[in-house]
């Protein structure tokens, strides 16, 4: 892999053009002025010593030394391997409620837009952790398998939206079930669930499923969206709210006394997100009293520096450049590298 680490030097290298235009412009200027004198042959033969060919190989060097100058600060390296580094952390899948009750607006602008942002909190404070997402709502999906990369999760958190599973309901049970089975095999590390949704599970019994899951040693997380008093869910056609059979609108209430002994079922805790930075804080804070083990990271973490032989190829074409004169020099007269061919 090969990168420049300070790549803002690269800018200098348009010195270089600015240069060869001004010689070539200088350059022009001086036939013109020397065509006002006489004849180019006759003001040649006045000026033996000077040489043309000489300020050609001068400006050379001098454009190459700054090239080389540039790519040389602009500091070129090349990853030499992917790294394996271990560090402490914990397991974490979240499963996130993508039902349709999630649309409701008690807490503004919605319960799923409050939850986006509740992970987004807990995503900016896990640095050497794992982390998975599972959404579901009356069926559940592994939306992202677990991964070291918890920043990837951002792109996968933009994406999640309440058509994202097809069949309507809350399946807790479901969605505990299918965070634990994506869990690695390591027992020695904290797995630790995450469930964030209003609570209305219509669909299993997800108390029986977390209990099952205190035998593995799962912690469960709950985190409730919503007032207590509920909300009506906004329909997503025609507008208005979402009526039962009898035209009466429907409110959807969270129900925190599941949530309460979900969590309660593995020795986890329950928060209610009126305020997704409390809410979150009191999260990290149960995270950071459990038992961390070893999670292993791959990173191009070691790159070589180059920029070594470019600075030497720099100064070594500056010197050339000082030592060589415009002028004809009389002890390498005969030799004469810059010899011009006579006409």
């Amino acid at each position: 892999m090969f990168r420049f680490q300070e790549p803002q030097y690269l800018w200098l290298l348009s010195l270089v053009a600015v240069i060869l235009a001004l010689f070539i412009l200088a350059a022009y200027v001086r036939r013109k002025r020397i065509g006002k004198i006489g004849d180019s042959q006759l003001v040649k033969q006045l000026i033996p010593d000077f040489s043309p060919a000489r300020r050609v190989w001068k400006i050379t060097l001098v454009s190459l030394a700054i090239a080389f100058m540039s790519l040389s600060l602009a500091r070129p390296q090349f990853g030499s391997k992917l790294k394996d580094v271990t560090r402490q952390g914990v397991e974490v899948m979240i499963a996130l409620d993508v039902s349709n009750s999630m649309l409701a607006q008690d807490i503004k602008p919605n319960r799923l837009e409050n939850a986006r942002k509740f992970i987004e909190r807990i995503i900016g404070k896990l640095q050497n952790d794992k982390l998975g997402i599972v959404v579901f709502a009356g069926d559940a999906f592994v939306q992202m398998p677990i991964t070291d990369d918890v920043r990837s999760a951002r792109l996968f958190l933009s994406t999640i939206s309440t058509d994202m599973v097809p069949v309507q309901g809350t399946a807790i049970g479901k969605a505990i079930d299918l965070a634990a089975k994506s869990f690695t095999k390591d027992e020695e590390i904290s797995k630790i669930i995450i469930l964030i949704t209003d609570g209305e599970n219509h669909e299993d019994d997800a108390v029986a499923v977390a209990n099952t899951l205190k035998e593995k040693n799962i912690l469960v997380y709950t985190v409730g969206m919503g007032s207590a008093g509920g909300a009506p869910i906004p329909a997503k056609k025609g507008g208005g709210f979402l009526k039962d059979r009898s035209g009466n609108v429907v409110m959807s209430v969270p129900d925190e006394k599941t949530l309460q002994e979900v969590a309660s079922a593995t020795g986890g805790i329950y928060v209610r997100a009126g305020n997704s930075a409390d809410a979150s804080d009191k999260i990290l804070e149960e995270i950071g009293k459990l038992q961390k083990g070893e999670v292993m990271k791959q990173n191009y973490s070691e790159y070589d520096d180059q920029f070594q032989l470019l600075a030497i190829f720099a100064i070594v074409l500056l010197i050339a450049d000082v030592i060589i004169s415009e002028k004809k020099n009389a002890v390498l007269k005969k030799i004469d590298i810059f010899k011009e061919k006579d006409k």
